[in-house]
């Protein structure tokens, strides 16, 4: 059980170019010699570690990738031109296995790593490769090579920018399914979700990030109590937390205070690096409060917590404040993706001296 997003392609590299038997026919050369050139390669294929992506969705509607053959070898010493590559772009942790195998190919873990994974067959032998002092008019040729075909598995773990915290009932299915494409199980009684949910929340053209419904925790989760111990060293690669709470529980005996603050001890009891990542408080189900006890309830929930980062008050039902929420995680996230990326390299020539 882990956050996986996977796909199935097949690629294929270029087939190289013929080779081409041809002699000179010039005036006033009569024995003008063999001049057909060899065949170009077929173009191969790379995989390129994109920061700037975070799902492998693209590869699930578009499944077959074939670079360009080899142009065959022409007279007058003329050879084909290679054939043009193409680049895959894939998000940074991209594994790439043999569909049929099961092997583990590549793993595309440092941003900015091109790999080949499908090289191109190399171009045939024109006959002015066969010239020899004693065969001055070669016919021979050979044809181009094949280039290499396979079918992979792409497979993408840990892709979360964002995990939703919370426990059971807190309202992250409703939550992740009113801001993203995810379409989780939901339901009106307490229950936790027994897998997680994935949904890349759009904010505008090519603005995007992937959110997770994690499992409900419970009090225990770091020693192996329910489901959520599972889970919880996935989020320790995500960028945000998202602790969400019932800010108006059915139950009038549960007090949301206790449950946060059972939440963030599992944080720190299972891993102190995940507890010290950047957390942000979303009280969720604000409609289901009185409007004239809700400045009051947020108020008094956020001192007793003595909670001092960013507070979101949201109605994951009605979607009120939702907006809000997303463009202010889309901003963080985006921020630290910029931080992450490698600084570019400068050509010493246009350094100052």
């Amino acid at each position: 059980m882990k956050f996986v997003d996977e796909a199935y392609i097949d690629i294929a590299a270029g087939d190289g170019g013929n080779g081409c038997v041809s002699f000179r026919h010039e005036k006033y050369k009569e024995f003008g010699g063999p001049n057909g050139g060899d065949g170009g390669r077929g173009g191969n294929v790379y995989a390129f570690a994109d920061v700037n992506l975070n799902t492998l969705v693209d590869y699930r509607y578009s499944k077959r990738h074939e670079a360009k053959r080899g142009q065959h070898g022409m007279g007058s010493d003329m050879f084909g031109a290679a054939g043009d590559d193409i680049v895959l772009k894939m998000p940074v942790g991209t594994i790439i296995t043999d569909a049929e195998t099961g092997e583990v190919l590549y793993e595309l873990l440092t941003p900015g790593e091109m790999l080949m994974i499908a090289k191109g067959g190399e171009g045939g032998f024109g006959n002015m490769r066969f010239k020899s002092s004693i065969n001055r008019a070669p016919r021979q040729k050979t044809p181009g090579k094949e280039g290499e075909r396979k079918s992979l598995k792409l497979e993408l773990k840990v892709l979360a920018d964002v995990g939703l915290l919370g426990m059971p009932n807190a309202g992250k299915s409703t939550l992740i399914a009113a801001i993203s494409n995810a379409r989780p199980k939901i339901a009106d009684y307490p229950f936790t979700t027994l897998h997680p949910n994935l949904g890349v929340v759009r904010v505008g053209p090519e603005q995007s990030f992937v959110v997770a419904d994690v499992p409900g925790l419970i009090e225990g989760a770091a020693e192996g109590a329910g489901l959520g111990h599972q889970f919880l060293r996935h989020l320790q690669r995500t960028r945000l937390l998202l602790h969400l709470v019932d800010i108006a529980p059915f139950d009038e005996g549960v007090d949301p205070v206790a449950q946060a603050k059972a939440i963030v001890a599992e944080l720190k009891k299972y891993d102190q690096a995940l507890y010290d990542k950047p957390r942000w408080l979303v009280l969720n189900k604000v409609d289901m409060v009185p409007a004239d006890e809700r400045e009051k309830r947020v108020k008094d929930f956020v001192k007793r917590m003595k909670y001092k980062g960013p507070v979101f008050e949201i109605s994951a039902l009605t979607r009120e404040g939702c907006d809000t929420l997303v463009k202010s995680v889309f901003e963080h996230v985006h921020k630290v993706h910029r931080s992450e990326q490698p600084p570019e390299e400068v050509d010493p020539r246009f350094q100052d001296v």
